[in-house]
């Protein structure tokens, strides 16, 4: 080996050996710096883990303090409680002290008074045996008294008792009707004044159009002519109309007019209606003529409903289910003595609410009450009984209250009335159906009813002669005051009253008069 590559040697070992000691010197150094972070990190936990022990050390401490502060304030608030209930205990206690003290001071009384009741109880024993003693001797003096009293007066004790009974019975009728005109006199002095203001009143804030209809309708034409087409080849179209309406058709009784009659208003109305549409449109046979009856039909269902609708609207009667409207409505083409029944349970209905909110009842049950009195007269012969018991039936199936079913089934006395509302249905029924121009009737009618009040007056005994007045509303009847005295005379009264009551049908009320007149005449000369 040269010194050259000795030389080389050398050096490549140097440099080996000093990179040896790099590496060496890096990793002692990597340590250190490791070891000093790792001593770092290890004192900043600590100073954490101090940092938290110190604030554990004072939330215990808080929660320590608030715990005691809890505990003196329940401490404090049970005290204050139990001395409370000590004070009402202690009331208690006085309260029953004083009660005790006064029952043992009723208690010495009761006993006193026992013992006084016990004296009296032997005083009143020892005075019944004297007085039981008293009436035997009385009744033994009595029934001798009575048998010299037969013997000189020539009478049985039976024949004494009924002469007796005769005359007392002849004074208690001439008192009793001298006590009923004078209750009758004072009765009117307020009742009628305080009656007549209600009634006005309520007149007087509600007044109604009088409506007027009759059983028959009628169609205009213009001309004969047309009811050669209304009667068709052989009649074929008046039996189509008549069979599917249910009403008669009269066309050659009014010149250029036809003349519809039936019983049922509803039908009535559909086949008029369906004629004027006939009429109108000129085309005239069956097969057109049930087209357009079935859409009239169709239309006056909808009407039906309308009409009652807009009737419990102007009566101020809310909540009325559908089926109970529909049978309204079917009253807009019912009339009663030619007075609509529709019109009349709206002017029922508000009489009805006035006088209520005058007598402090409810006025808007008493409303309820008169817009349905009459709606069994919705109801078809189908339906048998009284209309005031089918509408009750009915409302009460409906869902009404009790008062407005007995209000309804009340109001011409089918049965008893259950309360004031009851009562003023039927006066306001027979305020709104007597009214002047409310109601009308036929010539028959009316003298059959004047004939029958006449006659009904001249049954009883001691009747001169009767004549009824103010269209059947008044009868006046004169009595002989030979044979009736005065007060025989209000008795009369009341007696021709009910009977007319108990035997005619009649809206409103009638009134009776009887006249007792003594004339004396004598002359001067």
């Amino acid at each position: 080996m040269t010194s050259l590559d000795w030389y080389d040697f050398s050096d490549a070992t140097v440099g080996l050996l000093f990179g040896m000691a790099g590496v060496l010197g890096g990793y002692a150094l990597r340590g250190l710096v490791g070891r000093w972070q790792a001593d770092a990190i290890e004192k900043k936990a600590q100073l954490v883990l101090e940092d938290a022990d110190v604030e554990v050390k004072n939330k215990l401490k808080e929660a320590d303090i608030m715990a005691r502060a809890e505990v003196v304030k329940a401490r404090e608030e049970f005290e204050k409680s139990t001395k409370v209930r000590r004070g009402e205990l202690q009331d208690v206690a006085d309260r029953l002290t004083v009660r005790e003290e006064k029952l043992d001071t009723r208690a010495v009384s009761l006993d006193e008074k026992e013992q006084g009741l016990a004296i009296n109880t032997e005083k009143y024993r020892h005075d019944a045996e004297i007085l039981h003693h008293d009436q035997k001797s009385v009744l033994k003096k009595k029934l001798e008294a009575d048998d010299n009293l037969q013997n000189l007066a020539g009478m049985t004790h039976e024949q004494a008792r009924k002469e007796l009974y005769s005359k007392a019975e002849n004074e208690v009728r001439g008192e009793s009707g001298n006590l009923v005109r004078r209750v009758q006199e004072e009765a009117k002095e307020s009742a009628d004044r305080e009656a007549a203001r209600i009634v006005a009143l309520a007149v007087q804030r509600y007044s109604t159009a009088h409506a007027s209809e009759i059983m028959t309708s009628s169609v205009a034409l213009e001309s004969d002519d047309i009811k050669g087409r209304i009667i068709g080849r052989e009649g074929r179209n008046i039996r189509a109309l008549e069979s599917l309406t249910g009403v008669s058709i009269l066309v050659d009784d009014t010149p250029e007019m036809v003349v519809i009659s039936g019983f049922d208003p509803v039908r009535r109305e559909i086949a008029r209606q369906s004629l004027e549409l006939l009429v109108a449109d000129g085309r005239i046979h069956p097969q057109r003529i049930e087209d357009v009856i079935k859409s009239v039909t169709e239309d006056m269902d909808k009407r039906i409903y309308e009409a009652g609708e807009a009737a419990a609207f102007e009566a101020c009667v809310q909540g009325v289910p559908v089926e109970v409207l529909r049978c309204m409505g079917r009253l807009r083409f019912r009339t009663s003595y030619t007075q609509n029944v529709l019109q009349h349970c709206i002017e029922v209905a508000h009489l009805m609410g006035l006088m209520a909110a005058e007598l402090g009842c409810d006025p808007l049950v008493a409303r309820r009450i008169g817009f349905f009195h009459d709606i069994g007269k919705a109801m078809d012969h189908t339906v048998e009984g009284p209309h005031a018991i089918i509408g009750a039936e009915f409302l009460k199936k409906s869902g009404e209250i009790e008062e407005v079913v007995n209000g309804v089934a009340s109001h011409h006395n089918e049965v008893p009335a259950n309360g004031m509302l009851a009562v003023l249905c039927s006066a306001a029924d027979a305020i709104s159906s007597s009214r002047p121009g409310a109601r009308a009737e036929n010539l028959g009618n009316y003298v059959k009813r004047l004939e029958d009040l006449e006659s009904i007056a001249n049954a009883f005994d001691g009747v001169k002669n009767c004549f009824a007045v103010q269209a059947g509303r008044e009868i006046r009847v004169i009595v002989d005051p030979a044979e009736i005295s005065d007060n025989e005379s209000v008795m009369m009264a009341r007696e021709i009253s009910s009977q007319i009551s108990s035997v005619m049908k009649f809206p409103g009320q009638i009134r009776v008069v009887v006249v007792r007149e003594t004339r004396c005449v004598d002359y001067a000369r």
